[in-house]
């Protein structure tokens, strides 16, 4: 199958989200002087993905959940923080981590010489566009779909529709989405009928009928060849 269109996801798919977001946490519990203890990375990260995920189920909005996972935070680890004081810094913080995972960058160069980038991410403005600006690939996407400023997020069809608004309204089995959460990514392109590639380097078991898997970024490229 030749796409026209490559669609990928950001975070844990090109990005080192976790590595990113352990030393945001860190940095930011210091700036504000409050004790950091490493447990507090697989804690921070628990509460992160419970929010995002109402977030992707439509029951919180973006500042909703930019607070609701710091309050979650403190009440757990009763540390005498402020939400509204720490996340902005946090975000600050974040945003200046463009760590990409071993190989992204060498795919993604490839790819674009024979297809059109775009990437779509569920994320915070403020975050996603400092990240990918000041990271080794930022020169590649013709696109760019931030989640918080189109009012809608992955899996959602409203989101899609705006991606394909966005790059020209291609036929759907010209396009693939290649993203590593099988909600967001998969099923969310699995329902708006487009081709799917799961980023599974876990090896982890689904039952959905994804088109494609791969355990190593480096495998698109003989794929799409």
């Amino acid at each position: 199958m030749k796409y026209t269109w490559l669609l990928f996801d950001a975070d844990d798919t090109l990005f080192d989200f976790h590595k990113s977001q352990g030393s945001a946490l860190q940095q930011t519990l210091e700036e504000c002087g409050l004790p950091f203890s490493p447990e507090f990375h697989g804690l921070f990260a628990e509460f992160n993905n419970q929010v995002w995920r109402e977030f992707e189920r439509g029951e919180i909005n973006h500042f909703a959940l930019r607070l609701k996972r710091f309050r979650l935070f403190f009440d757990e680890t009763r540390l005498n923080g402020d939400p509204q004081t720490i996340s902005p810094l946090y975000l600050r913080n974040l945003s200046q981590g463009s760590h990409l995972f071993d190989g992204a960058e060498e795919v993604i160069r490839t790819l674009k010489k024979s297809h059109r980038l775009a990437l779509v991410t569920n994320g915070v403005k403020e975050v996603q566009r400092p990240r990918l600006a000041k990271s080794a690939i930022a020169d590649c996407f013709e696109q760019i779909f931030v989640s918080d400023e189109m009012g809608a997020a992955k899996p959602s069809r409203a989101y899609f529709d705006a991606v394909f608004d966005g790059i020209g309204q291609p036929p759907r089995d010209a396009a693939l989405i290649i993203g590593d959460n099988l909600n967001t990514d998969m099923q969310g392109g699995l329902d708006y009928g487009i081709h799917t590639c799961w980023y599974n380097p876990g090896g982890l078991v689904s039952d959905l009928p994804v088109t494609y898997t791969i355990a190593d970024l480096k495998e698109l490229i003989d794929l799409l060849d």
